[in-house]
């Protein structure tokens, strides 16, 4: 872990632990869940929690680099989503 203080690194910890634990109802969800676009909303919400799992592992490991893999993820999961939504909603993607 980079040089944080004892308080740091054990909340670091704490919160990777508990994103990571969340994804485990989303997953859930994701099986059970009948409609298309309640899915689309969950399936967002995981990959809001992957990136802040990401950033919480940058943080971690000190390396800037996992922050613009979070940026990138964010843009292709809102373009993904805008994407599936338009297609739900009109039946066309473009």
């Amino acid at each position: 872990m980079a040089d944080l203080s004892g308080l740091v690194q054990f909340s670091v910890q704490a919160a990777l632990l508990i994103t990571t634990l969340l994804l485990l109802p989303c997953a859930y969800r994701v099986a059970v869940v009948e409609s298309s676009a309640e899915r689309l909303q969950v399936i967002d919400t995981i990959t809001t929690l992957l990136i802040g799992i990401i950033a919480l592992l940058a943080l971690s490991a000190g390396n800037a680099q996992y922050i613009d893999v979070a940026i990138a993820l964010a843009a292709l999961a809102f373009i993904g989503t805008l994407g599936v939504a338009r297609y739900l909603a009109e039946g066309k993607a473009f």
